[in-house]
């Protein structure tokens, strides 16, 4: 993996690129994950961009992830959304993974709703189940944080007590009550991938109290609690690990699951969105 760390001044540029060629800053910003940048499917969109087009922005890898920045307006407030996102996987850098988000930092986004495909390891989960993040457990041994601090960005050491806020948390479990979705709630362990978990691993976590895992979302959870960002996390529970019985993982089924979970996703984003004045969330 590179040791890329990406300035504010690069973010600045590509701000400013960005800046020239949308109508409106956004509010909001959404970031999609594996199969679920059909989440997205209501958004009024006044501006598209391809990543590769960005200046300075990474490129999506991952066949799942669209690799495309939307603004617009959904439910009377600008958004920016992006169909993909980056991962330390791919190569990429803490810094380069989140750049993203000091995009957005530097747009002027405020609340921060990050959605991703995840394993559940709480037998009381079921594939399809959209579980809202509590709070999360960084095992990847990377943090975007590393090096000199970038003062304009955030403190050198941000408080991570609350990472999830609470009152956009209650809001979505509101939405999955009017919109008759169950929704779960527990702790996202995040680790650094490809390689799938092993029964020894999926033990491991959940004696350490995680209740879904994947390889994403908590590098940019610490950017945006830098950033003073409010942040919501939506996983969609694609399959069931159980050591007792360890079954392989069919990355096709994964996809199709989360894929059938977008509109799920959608309407608790559409129901929090509408409401975000009301939960004083902003």
């Amino acid at each position: 993996m590179t040791n890329i760390k990406i300035s504010r001044e690069k973010a600045k540029e590509t701000a400013g690129f960005i800046r020239e060629h949308i109508k409106k800053l956004p509010l909001i910003g959404i970031l999609s994950g594996t199969g679920l940048g059909n989440s997205l499917q209501s958004i009024n969109i006044d501006s598209s961009f391809d990543y590769r087009n960005i200046p300075n922005f990474p490129v999506s890898t991952v066949e799942s992830h669209m690799g495309k920045l939307l603004f617009g307006n959904f439910e009377n407030q600008e958004i920016m959304a992006m169909q993909g996102r980056f991962h330390l996987y791919e190569g990429y850098s803490p810094s380069e993974v989140t750049f993203p988000i000091r995009i957005m930092q530097e747009l002027g986004v405020k609340i921060l709703i990050l959605s991703n495909a995840a394993g559940g390891l709480n037998p009381l989960f079921s594939p399809g189940d959209i579980m809202l993040i509590t709070d999360q457990i960084n095992l990847t041994g990377h943090n975007p944080l590393t090096g000199p601090n970038e003062d304009a960005w955030g403190v050198r050491f941000p408080d991570m007590a609350a990472a999830y806020d609470k009152k956009l948390i209650k809001s979505a479990d509101n939405a999955g009550k009017e919109e008759s979705i169950i929704l779960q709630k527990g702790v996202y362990a995040g680790l650094m991938g490809p390689s799938l978990e092993t029964p020894a691993e999926i033990r491991f976590l959940k004696t350490i109290g995680a209740d879904a895992v994947g390889f994403s979302t908590v590098q940019e959870t610490i950017a945006g609690i830098h950033a003073g960002m409010k942040i919501l996390g939506l996983s969609t529970i694609t399959n069931i690990h159980n050591p007792l019985n360890p079954s392989p993982s069919n990355i096709d089924q994964i996809i199709a699951v989360a894929n059938n979970a977008a509109p799920k996703i959608e309407a608790i984003m559409r129901k929090v969105i509408r409401n975000i004045h009301e939960c004083d969330c902003r």
